[in-house]
């Protein structure tokens, strides 16, 4: 009799340790059902955020308003280094009213040579070209129109070839050329020497 109840102890605290184990994975597919709307919530967001961002509409207003600015502006290359941007707008005063210097610099703050001039005329940009070839603080200016940059267009530029590593072909590991160490034909083949055995 004393066996029997132990059994029946024993499947009551199996049922109680089964329903604790039913509760806690409840609990943990409730967790990973509210992480998994957070996460749709979240990419939601993100997508709504990226379409703003590549909306067609103002990506072609921007766009246009840039080719506008380019359209008066003018590229000078050739400056010398210890140029300011307030000598390049002297410069350039005749031709028409400067609306902004830019003078390019690299990650460091040096700058780069060249320089960016922006006026509030469009004629002002023809008047500006004349300036070719003009000297400033001893170096003669290269002026040409500023060209708008297409976003997503990259210039390809082909790699020059170095001469003191050789032509390098499209495949990176081309097939080897083995040349015969007996002129044309097959090469011959060398038997090793036998060897005395005492077995045989």
């Amino acid at each position: 009799m004393d066996g029997g109840d132990d059994d029946v102890e024993m499947a009551g605290a199996a049922e109680a340790g089964a329903a604790v184990e039913l509760d806690e994975m409840k609990k943990r597919l409730k967790e990973m059902e509210d992480e998994a709307a957070a996460l749709r919530e979240m990419q939601a967001k993100v997508e709504k955020e990226m379409c703003a961002v590549q909306d067609p509409a103002s990506a072609t207003a921007s766009q246009s308003n840039r080719e506008e600015v380019d359209s008066r502006s003018v590229f000078v290359g050739n400056v010398d280094y210890s140029c300011t941007p307030e000598e390049v707008q002297q410069h350039f005063q005749a031709c028409g009213t400067v609306n902004r210097v830019t003078i390019r610099t690299n990650k460091f703050g040096q700058p780069k040579g060249y320089a960016y001039v922006e006026f509030l005329e469009q004629e002002a940009v023809q008047e500006a070209l004349l300036l070719n070839e003009s000297e400033l603080h001893g170096r003669q200016l290269k002026v040409s129109a500023k060209r708008t940059n297409i976003p997503g267009m990259k210039h390809f530029r082909p790699r020059r070839p170095n001469p003191y590593m050789g032509f390098r072909g499209r495949t990176p590991y081309p097939a080897p050329f083995f040349y015969t160490p007996y002129g044309y034909g097959k090469v011959p083949r060398f038997r090793a020497p036998m060897r005395y055995s005492p077995y045989f």
